[in-house]
């Protein structure tokens, strides 16, 4: 496993990391969570990812657990969370200074940590002035709750308009951004960001690498029983898939399978390593339901040295669907 620094922070995370999104409590028990995790650390993952959001509380809850029962070291752990959605009640929503401190400390009871490495804003809230956000994520720190703040889907001007606010405030900014990446969707990582990595030092850790699963290969002769698309909740997934363009991936990723066997790869490590090629990436969020996937993802970092220049202008074939590049100030 290698490391790299968290944008220009002197933090160093896996590249290549692990989240519980979708599977904790909805899909795996904590047994199986366990094992997961077990198989992530063994492999080098050291930042594990989580939310309020997830499972209502509960995969929190669920990580926390295996943290205590595996007795890990804390310090060699980076540990997120993301704050946005706590529950129903009308303050427990959204960034207001009031959700972000009590949503911080109900994840650190839930994970039964004193502290967690990083916490996002998982997602701009339009009906809280950035300041109100910043200052109340600068408290954080200063309290000892987190070391890093950052944002997750925000746009490059909210993200920009935050790190001014804070610049103005002699406060600290968003040091990470957690957005969407994988071969599917590109823009907003290739291009609408694209000015933030050197001006802020702006690290990214991405999710959904493996595009909910279409970039793994298993959708390209049905969709299997143990799918996420047979989750309620996930009903849209089938009927993306279903649709003229989620045929339209299908067929790209057929290609991209083909590919990947001529690498000795599959078609879920070509994907991970594509993502790795991006040198802006700090890491790559990965999941699995099973401690065999994790241990294949992470084999993934072994196929970036495989991805030469030919191969890469291969890959931009299939897909073609390259962003313009952002044209540099003048």
């Amino acid at each position: 496993m290698k490391y790299r620094h968290l944008g220009s922070s002197g933090l160093q995370v896996s590249e290549l990391s692990f989240g519980s999104w979708v599977t904790f409590s909805s899909q795996i028990g904590e047994d199986t969570a366990l094992a997961c995790m077990e198989q992530a650390y063994e492999s080098g993952v050291n930042f594990f990812d989580n939310a309020e959001g997830y499972a209502e509380g509960q995969s929190e809850v669920m990580m926390g657990n295996v943290i205590r029962r595996l007795g890990w070291e804390r310090s060699d752990l980076v540990i997120s969370t993301k704050i946005f959605w706590g529950g129903k009640g009308p303050n427990d929503t959204g960034l207001s200074r009031k959700h972000v401190i009590e949503g911080t400390n109900k994840a650190l009871a839930r994970m039964q940590l004193d502290y967690v490495d990083l916490v996002f804003c998982h997602r701009p809230d339009l009906s809280t002035p950035i300041e109100e956000t910043v200052r109340a994520m600068n408290f954080l720190i200063d309290q000892g709750k987190t070391f890093y703040w950052g944002t997750s889907e925000w746009s490059a001007e909210q993200i920009r308009e935050a790190h001014e606010v804070a610049l103005r405030l002699g406060m600290v900014g968003p040091t990470m951004e957690q957005p969407q990446y994988n071969m599917f969707h590109r823009e907003r990582v290739e291009v609408e960001h694209a000015r933030l990595y050197e001006s802020f030092g702006l690290g990214l850790t991405v999710w959904s690498p493996l595009a909910s699963g279409f970039l793994t290969g298993k959708y390209n002769d049905g969709v299997p029983d143990d799918s996420r698309l047979r989750v309620p909740g996930y009903e849209w997934l089938a009927r993306r898939l279903e649709s003229e363009e989620g045929q339209d991936m299908i067929a790209r990723v057929r290609k991209l399978t083909s590919l990947a066997d001529e690498l000795g790869a599959s078609t879920a490590q070509l994907a991970l390593a594509w993502c790795l090629l991006n040198p802006n990436v700090s890491s790559v969020i990965t999941g699995a339901s099973r401690p065999e996937q994790v241990e294949h993802n992470m084999k993934a970092g072994d196929l970036v040295s495989k991805l030469t220049p030919a191969v890469v202008q291969r890959i931009e074939g299939i897909l073609d669907n390259r962003p313009e590049p952002v044209r540099p100030l003048r």
